[in-house]
């Protein structure tokens, strides 16, 4: 029976570093920075929220745009440094043993 997933005889785990340190802060720096992000389209809603005059709901809508824009940025930073995080842990893990590929005219080049 042939394991799918088998270790290269004699490679070695590396101990966890600042990598899980990062993936288990990243839910709460995803929350508050996108709390962050969000507050300055809530205060322009609390301090202009009863004045429906146009320059009002113009400056309502571009704080709404920034907002979203930045809250996009914001997920996009936290999702590539989780991304980094996920690669470094699995280089930090066993080496694995690839299967084998004979070329057709390896003995006898074409």
């Amino acid at each position: 029976m042939h394991k799918p997933w088998k270790t290269l005889p004699g490679s070695r785990r590396e101990p966890a570093g600042l990598e899980r340190v990062v993936l288990r802060r990243l839910p709460l720096v995803t929350l508050a920075g996108t709390a962050l992000c969000v507050l300055p389209a809530l205060i322009g809603r609390w301090r202009w929220g009863g004045d429906l005059s146009a320059e009002a709901l113009r400056a309502l809508q571009m704080a709404d745009i920034w907002s979203a824009a930045m809250v996009v940025l914001w997920w996009t930073a936290v999702l590539t440094v989780a991304l980094v995080c996920f690669v470094v842990m699995v280089m930090k893990g066993p080496a694995y043993v690839a299967d084998r590929y004979d070329m057709p005219d390896s003995d006898r080049p074409a």
